[in-house]
């Protein structure tokens, strides 16, 4: 997969938790939003850091720090739907989106650290 695939999805990614942020500042949610906006944003800023990584082992270093973020964002998504303040039809796009950033983080970590 090509780093401007992963590139543009977590791009698209930052846009829909920007969106979601909004909306949950409509509904007077701030603390949990907030959080929400930091770990999901974050995923593609640590891959574009990842991009002029100085060493591999940075770029892996960088890559999984995002995989961090973008794990707790799942969490933040979670807390949100079960706690009933993000409704089904707003959480599923949003976490499936995630889920899917989750993958190609994996994916993009473990051919890293196989190849020479």
């Amino acid at each position: 997969m090509s780093d401007n695939v992963f590139r543009d999805k977590s791009f698209r990614f930052a846009l829909e938790i920007v969106n979601l942020y909004q909306y949950l500042q409509s509904l007077k949610e701030f603390v949990l939003s907030k959080q929400l906006l930091r770990s999901g944003t974050a995923i593609g800023a640590l891959h574009r850091e990842a991009e002029h990584a100085e060493s591999k082992a940075d770029f892996i270093h960088k890559m999984a720090i995002a995989q961090k973020e973008c794990n707790e964002t799942l969490y933040w998504l979670e807390l949100l739907r079960h706690s009933s303040i993000l409704e089904e039809d707003r959480f599923s796009p949003v976490y499936e989106s995630a889920q899917e950033l989750m993958r190609l983080l994996t994916s993009i970590i473990k051919t890293s650290k196989s190849s020479n």
